[in-house]
């Protein structure tokens, strides 16, 4: 039996395995976590399984049609995300035109959306494998032909959709293998703000916050925060190291939602990267309600270097609109005791939540200046399928379109809501005005070019400028 398990392509510089997918006006590339570790599994359980990385190498739909002909699969796997979904489903028609493939497909939009996408797809998607898939493929592949006690899929059973209840998350994470990294390049994947090369770690999954635009928790992992343990953790840092020992000069990535909200644990992991002796850098996702000077002390000894924490807003009104649960005041005790542990900053900012305005608006861009972050990130604001935040602003009749192929401006990332307070075409602007004002200040310019850390870290920065003017030049190229 032949699988393959392919990131698909969509428009030039998607990322789709990011938590928003689109091209991202810093052109980010991250490597496809979530399907590496359905191909570790079926890895595992002796099936024959490549994983394909399209975007990596810039291959397009013709590449595609021309490996499903070549390597003529069993079973072919797809990702899936709401603004790429209508290419996804054309590329799932590529396979099922260029062999006998059983198309599978995952992800976040087919997860959300399962009967209506199948519905769209019209027979090219055979399986949808909802939320959490490791395993799920896996079981889909080998009951194929008894698809009914597969739990948490959706499919076609003759002329009807049926769809299976989710199946229970997975509680021991240790059991699962590490992703299948071996079939990537990782030196092909690039993120400005994170030392080159990194690579993803996911040591748990779920949040037990609820946010209501964040769509991880609410359509894929759940509210239940699950945890590897400390040693299955760090082996995976040891086995990464000796897959690409190149990431000794870069970094590795806590990709958890949110790695810093449980203390103890966040502990344990680093009191074994000292014990095991691992000169590593790395980098968290963290709350500004988990502020700690004992754990960011020993994650510093351990190699931390930079937190990424979702600030927002600066509007203590939006922030309580969307159940982010965390006060300005927070933000700024956040940022003393980040920078007098000397942890770096990286600070997130969403413009378009419910209940903001011009005002608010502009207050989010002072806001995220007089933080005095390292580096930051704007987005405009997008209510993915499954969120509360999608349900919300569909009820209020704030959602632009459920025309999906519309969720994208030239493919870049763009805000698709409008509220009577503040317009699309506003949301977009404050997002832009947010980077260029921050990234265009002299003194952080002088920063950026003289504080290098290594030849890695200089190509890192230099790429990224290079990638963020050209966003910002191809705009005015679309403008005129």
């Amino acid at each position: 039996m032949k699988v393959l398990v392919i990131n698909q392509p969509f428009v030039k510089d998607f990322c789709r395995t990011q938590r928003w997918a689109a091209r991202t006006r810093g052109r980010v590339l991250r490597a496809p976590d979530w399907l590496a570790y359905a191909t570790a599994v079926l890895d595992k359980e002796g099936i024959d399984v490549e994983l394909y990385d399209f975007p990596a190498y810039k291959w397009g739909k013709q590449k595609l049609a021309t490996l499903v002909k070549e390597k003529n699969p069993d079973f072919v796997v797809l990702d899936s995300t709401t603004p790429s979904i209508y290419s996804d489903i054309e590329c799932a028609r590529i396979v099922k035109e260029n062999s006998e493939a059983r198309v599978l497909m995952v992800g976040p939009h087919i997860s959300a959306l399962g009967e209506q996408t199948l519905t769209d797809a019209a027979g090219a998607v055979d399986v949808g494998c909802l939320g959490e898939y490791d395993y799920t493929v896996c079981d889909v592949i080998k009951n194929f032909d008894n698809l009914e006690k597969v739990k948490g899929i959706v499919y076609w059973q003759d002329t009807e959709i049926k769809k299976i209840p989710p199946r229970p998350f997975i509680e021991d994470l240790d059991q699962l293998p590490f992703p299948a990294w071996e079939h990537l390049n990782l030196m092909k994947y690039f993120d400005g703000g994170k030392l080159y090369p990194y690579i993803d770690v996911i040591s748990g999954r779920g949040c037990p916050n609820r946010c209501s635009f964040c769509l991880w928790p609410q359509v894929m992992h759940g509210f239940k925060y699950r945890f590897r343990s400390p040693g299955n953790v760090v082996d995976e840092l040891e086995y990464d190291i000796k897959l690409c020992p190149q990431v000794l000069k870069g970094e590795f990535f806590f990709e958890d939602d949110t790695f810093t909200v449980n203390k103890e644990r966040a502990i344990l992991i680093c009191e074994e990267i000292l014990r095991r002796g691992l000169k590593i850098n790395f980098s968290v996702n963290a709350r500004v309600d988990t502020a700690d000077s004992e754990m960011f002390k020993i994650m510093k000894r351990a190699g931390c270097r930079e937190l990424l924490v979702g600030f927002e807003s600066g509007s203590q009104q939006v922030l309580n609109n969307v159940n982010k649960n965390i006060t300005v005041e927070q933000s700024h005790e956040f940022m003393q005791l980040a920078k007098r542990e000397k942890l770096e900053v990286h600070g997130c900012f969403v413009v378009g939540l419910p209940g903001e305005t011009q005002e608010s608006a502009k207050e989010a861009v002072d806001f995220a200046l007089s933080l005095e972050c390292d580096t930051l990130q704007f987005s405009g604001a997008v209510p993915f399928p499954g969120t509360a935040f999608f349900n919300q602003v569909k009820e209020e009749g704030w959602l632009q379109t459920e025309n999906w192929v519309k969720w994208l401006g030239d493919g870049e990332q763009k805000g698709i809501v409008e509220y009577p307070s503040i317009s699309q075409e506003a949301i977009n602007y404050y997002v832009d005005l947010g980077l260029r004002k921050f990234y265009f200040r002299p003194g952080y310019m002088v920063k950026f070019i003289f504080n290098n850390r290594s030849f890695s870290d200089f190509y890192r920065k230099v790429r990224g400028a290079y990638n963020f003017t050209r966003y910002n030049l191809e705009k005015l190229i679309r403008v005129k």
